[in-house]
Parts: structure tokens; sequence; C-alpha cells
């Protein structure tokens, strides 16, 4: 029988933020797409959010409702916090799940923290469901809520959706308590992916470790079958085209553009600052492109929004010199009276300023050496609604299955890179706008409000 149940979210944040004031604290919704999509069917359902206040101190908080939604906070203790999320979490699964760009990590005393942290969300979980309900498990952090949610609640429908990529059997062997992680991705009724080549390096995984057995998109485990695909996620497009030809968005696009030299090709990067994201490749493109003639910072200039990432691990904090030097050097060796060639800002930016900069970009440049999907790509193709722009993309982002009519590129490959850059600011303004609208044909179709309904569905099979 189909589940018709509220559906109850559970993250690593909660879709609010804490804000002191003289007055005392209050509750702001968290801007992003997850946000964006779910809030309205937990409010429809009568569900609730469970997930972390994103603070360590000693304050517990009660379970609220926020504008309609149920909010349920879980408390992580600062050593907690240590283990499970800076370590166990980002030093050894991330690097893992991005193949391995860096070393991963693998200490038991990280691992423990861990599964007290998943134990806790689940047991949150277990607390605010009613029989017949949806609950919904999301990301890396929680790999192991879905079996134990599953054996506090069997009389609910469990989902799993992975964010970042699902890695390769060669790598994924590496984890010593890849027994364990899978089996906590087997209490779900429903696992999720970006792409199908996640969904399958999971399926194979599972068969080769645990007792489960079944097909690639279809598993049988401890009497249950397990639904096993790719949802790729998306963006709310009609907020960023909303936004992109907002008057405000139109005015601050104008002087950015007046600001930088109306006559000069404006390529844009935003990224997290993450080593898995490719900036210093792609600024090291960059470079060669100007080393060899194809343009100048008089034609040309590269802005590089950098947006504060994990500052508490300390490879964060050495990867961020290497990029401030870089850019440092660049523009020391080919900037010009009035011009400079690369402008760097490592700060985060209002979701309505970035849809401006959005717009007023010639060349959008997306490079990561591993994404599991990579929204900024989607945003970008959102706001061009006169079809105008280039999009160069990573094929090792997700995003690429979808996007591609945008330049793909191998992040890796700096001359590749400097081709595609030279290509796109010298690409003919009809098959711009082509490319462009077959790429805007793609990001409306497939929204973020598509993309919850269809695994919603998925659940409630």
């Amino acid at each position: 029988m189909p589940s018709r149940g509220r559906l109850i979210n559970v993250a690593n944040r909660l879709p609010v933020n804490r804000v002191e004031t003289a007055q005392g604290g209050r509750w702001v919704e968290s801007p992003g797409g997850l946000v964006t999509a779910l809030a309205p069917i937990i409010r429809k359902t009568g569900g609730a959010w469970v997930g972390w206040t994103g603070t360590t101190a000693d304050k517990r908080f009660n379970p609220f409702v926020h504008e309609g939604i149920g909010i349920r906070p879980v408390a992580i203790s600062e050593s907690e916090l240590d283990g499970y999320y800076n370590r166990f979490s980002n030093r050894t699964l991330w690097p893992l799940y991005h193949d391995a760009i860096r070393a991963p990590e693998f200490e038991r005393k990280t691992w423990r923290p861990y599964v007290e942290v998943n134990q806790r969300f689940a047991k949150a979980a277990a607390s605010v469901a009613q029989k017949g309900d949806l609950v919904w498990v999301h990301d890396y952090h929680l790999q192991l809520v879905p079996a134990m949610l599953r054996r506090l609640r069997p009389d609910v429908r469990i989902g799993f959706f992975l964010h970042i990529p699902f890695p390769p059997e060669e790598l994924f062997q590496w984890l010593p308590w890849r027994r364990q992680i899978l089996e906590g991705l087997l209490g779900a009724d429903v696992v999720g992916f970006q792409t199908y080549a996640g969904a399958q390096n999971f399926s194979r995984l599972a068969r080769d470790y645990t007792t489960a057995d079944g097909t690639d998109t279809q598993l049988a485990y401890e009497g249950r079958i397990i639904t096993v695909g790719s949802f790729p996620i998306s963006i709310d497009t009609r907020w960023f085209e909303a936004a992109a030809s907002s008057e405000r968005a139109e005015k601050l696009s104008r002087d950015i553009r007046q600001r930088l030299g109306n006559d000069r090709k404006i390529l844009l990067c935003v990224d997290r600052l993450d080593y898995t994201k490719g900036i210093d490749a792609r600024l090291k493109a960059y470079e060669l492109l100007l080393q060899c003639g194809k343009t100048s910072a008089d034609r040309s200039v590269l802005v590089q929004i950098a947006v504060p990432s994990r500052e508490r691990v300390f490879e964060y904090g050495d990867m961020r010199k290497d990029i401030e030097q870089l850019v440092g050097r660049i523009n020391g060796e080919y900037s010009e009276p009035g011009r400079v060639a690369v402008h760097y800002f490592r700060r985060n930016f209002p979701r309505e300023d970035l849809a401006a900069y959005y717009r007023a970009a010639d060349v959008m440049v997306v490079t990561p050496l591993r994404d599991g999907m990579n929204l900024v790509a989607k945003e970008y193709v959102a706001t061009r609604t006169d079809n105008t722009g280039v999009l160069i993309l990573s094929e090792f982002a997700g995003a690429a299955r979808e996007l591609r009519r945008s330049l793909l590129v191998n992040p890796r490959d700096i001359e590749g890179m400097a081709e595609a850059m030279h290509e796109a600011i010298r690409m003919p303004a009809q098959e711009a706008r082509h490319r462009m609208a077959m790429l805007r044909m793609q990001v409306r179709r497939h929204d973020v409000y598509e993309w919850a309904d269809t695994f919603l569905e998925a659940m409630r099979r």
C-alpha cells in the first residue's frame, strides 16, 4: 500500500539559523534549494525537520514550530563536532568520495563519534515520526541513520539521498567501516544518488560486502526490496530567473560591468573554497591564456568568488594561502594600469547579488575535479534569460550528464581549459545563443521541485 504520511526530513543542519539579538534569540529560515523545495511539502503534510542547530553551546533547544514546520533540534558537543563532522565526515568520507583527491584519514577514534551522532539523529527522527510517515535522510554525514531508524521504527518509509559522489569499488573498499556504511544505507527503502554511476557503484558494493542480492536498480536485503537509482538534484529555476530579471539585479549587473570594463569579457567562477573545486588549476589555465597572448587584462578579466569553507580543517587554510599567492602572481605579471587580471573575493555573497554577477558574466567557468552535481552551473543557466553567455563545465561534475551543450573540459588538463576559455570568449553570438537555449530548456524542465516530487514518489511506492 503506497504511503501518504507526513514528510520528516533529516539533515545535518536545520532549515533555520539562530540569530541572537539584544531582545533575545530568534530563528531565521536558511536560504537554499533543499529548504525551498521541501519546506512547502513539510508544511502541507504537517511534518518536521530533524537537524543540528549549528552551535555547540551548552544551551539545549526543545522542539518547536517555525512557520508551520516542526523543528526537532539535535545537540552536538564541541568534541563530537570535531570527531563526527570535522574529522570523520570531512577528512575521511569527503576526500574518499571525491576520488581521494586528498588522502583520507582512517582513525577509529573518529568513527565512534560518527556512530554516536548518527544514533542521536535516528532517535530524534523516531521520536517525531508517526506510522506511515516518509522519513527522508540526507547526505554523507548520516549514512548510518537509515538502518538505525529502521530498527527503532519499522513502520515508516525511509529514503536516503547522497548529495556528493559515491565512489567506485577500488576506492570505497579502502574504508575500514565499509560494511557498516553499506548496511546503514540498506536500511532505506529508496537509496538515491546524483548519477547512475553512483547508483551502480553502491549496488555492486552492497552485493560484494553484505548479504544483499539483486540488480543495479533493485536489491533484496533482509526480506525487503530496496530501490536504488539516480535522482539528479536541481535548483529553483523560477527564483533565479526572477532574481536576475529584477530591477535591483539589472542595476547591480550594469554597475559590475561598468566597474570591470564594459569592453572586457568577464569570466566568472563561484565556488566554496574547497580542494575538490579545482580553483588553482583554473587560475593556472587563465594564466596560460594570458601568457600565450590569446587574451590580456585589457580584453578580459576573471572574477573568482571563493566562499569560506571548513576553516577549522587545517588543509583548507593552506589551500587558501596557495590560491591567494597564485592570484597575486597572476596580477603582478599580467595586470595593466586600471585593469586587474583577476578579481578575487573570499566571502559569502547573498543569492540576489550572485544572480547579478551571473547576469553580468559573459562566461561561467565551473571546473571541479569531482562534484556530485554542482548547482552553480545550473544557477548561471537559469539567469541567462536572453540566452546569452557560455558555460564551461568539468566533465567530472554530475551536472555534465545533463548540461551537454556546455563546453566540457577535463579540469586536470590546464592547456585544454585554456583553449576552452579562449573558445568561449570568441564564440559567435548565434552559436552561444543556440547552446544556452538548449541548456535553459533542460534546467527549466528539471527543477528542484521535480527532483523532490520524483524522489518522494519513489518512496511512496
